[in-house]
Formats: structure tokens, C-alpha cells, sequence
């Protein structure tokens, strides 16, 4: 099986995540998306990891919950804990490695954003990345992609819908219509994000 795997701290997850993570599937690209929430994005040093907590801030758990939530019912959309079995923080290459390792059947593919794109040599060993796994880049608003000639073979420009949002704009109570209704009921009952 055909498996994209779709990373992010998903704080929280928006209606934008789920549909990009659909449309791939639909457009024949993927058997299937799995949503990888991190305890820990390596590039992001605010990133909020374990069960620990500023006050009106999610745990990983909470984001792992409000994830099943807006994926409940989407066929072919899977939401995962995989990366929290794995040392903090665990680097992309590290986490698709360890998935190619325990699941030899699948064959493992990375979707990234544009604003990731940009940044890919900022990874670690983003050049093995490139050489054993096909890549799918999202467009966002704002970002124009390109892709070098060497790396044609591997990096697949995704036509997809802009969604015009951003988890901090959620976040910061501007497009909470961007939201499941059981994820926002979800925030509201833990009064998250000061909710």
C-alpha cells in the first residue's frame, strides 16, 4: 500500500489539514494518509512535547484526541501516535526510517507544505530523505514553489485548494469555523487556548 505520511503538530488540526490529507487520496496519489502528530517539531523550539503544559495549552494527548476527532468517519485518513514512541525530538528521516522498518509492506512517501519546501535543506539529512522517499508538496498562500531538475523524480507539486489559515489564527480565536464541531467543542470543554 501507497502511504503518505502527513507530520505536524496539529495544534490544533483545521478542516485545511483533513482536506489536503483527502485530496491526495482522492486524486489517486495515495492509498492512504497517515497523520503523524509530533510530540516535538525539531525546527520549532515553542513546540509543546509530553504531557507538560502552560496553562490553556494542550498536551500531546489532547492534540492526539482533537486529531481522531476531525478525522473520525474520513476514509483513508489515518491519524497516528508513531512518532511518540520515538526519541525526542525525532528528526523526519529518523521517524520514516523506523516506519519503512516496521511496516517492510507499505511504501512510505512524505507530504510537506510549500513554507517547508522553502526550509528542506534546513533538515536533517534532507538529502536521504530525497533519495529514498517521494516527496509531496502542498501550496499555501504566499509561497511559490520550485523544484531543482535533479530531484524532479521525487518531489511531486500537489494541486490542491488554499486554504487561507493557520493554526496560530485559530489559536488566537480569528477562523474557529475552520474547525470540526467536535474539535472546537472539544477545545471549549478543556478550555484550551483560552477558550
Amino acid at each position: 500500500m501507497n502511504i503518505a505520511i502527513y507530520g505536524g503538530s496539529f495544534n490544533p488540526i483545521h478542516s485545511g489539514h483533513v482536506n489536503l490529507a483527502l485530496s491526495l487520496v482522492e486524486q489517486g496519489l495515495v492509498d492512504r494518509v497517515w497523520l503523524l502528530v509530533s510530540p516535538q517539531n525539531p525546527l520549532k523550539v515553542d513546540s509543546v512535547d509530553g504531557e507538560n503544559r502552560n496553562e490553556n495549552q494542550p498536551t500531546y494527548s489532547d492534540r492526539l484526541r482533537m486529531a481522531k476527532l476531525a478525522c473520525k468517519g474520513v476514509k483513508n485518513v489515518v491519524v497516528s501516535d508513531f512518532e511518540k514512541h520515538l526519541p525526542i525530538p525525532s528528526y523526519t528521516i529518523n521517524t520514516m526510517t523506523e516506519l519503512s522498518k516496521k511496516y517492510p509492506q507499505h511504501q512510505f512517501s512524505l507530504i510537506i507544505g510549500a513554507d517547508n519546501w522553502v526550509n528542506f535543506r534546513k533538515w536533517y539529512n534532507y538529502e536521504e530523505i530525497l533519495k529514498n522517499y517521494k516527496i509531496f508538496v502542498y501550496k499555501r498562500p504566499g509561497y511559490t514553489i520550485s523544484v531543482p531538475s535533479i530531484y524532479a523524480d521525487n518531489v511531486t507539486i500537489v494541486d490542491n485548494a488554499l486554504y487561507d489559515v493557520s493554526s496560530t489564527e485559530i489559536r488566537n480565536h480569528v477562523k474557529t469555523d475552520m474547525l470540526h464541531e467536535d474539535v472546537l467543542e472539544y477545545i471549549k470543554n478543556k478550555h484550551l487556548y483560552g477558550f
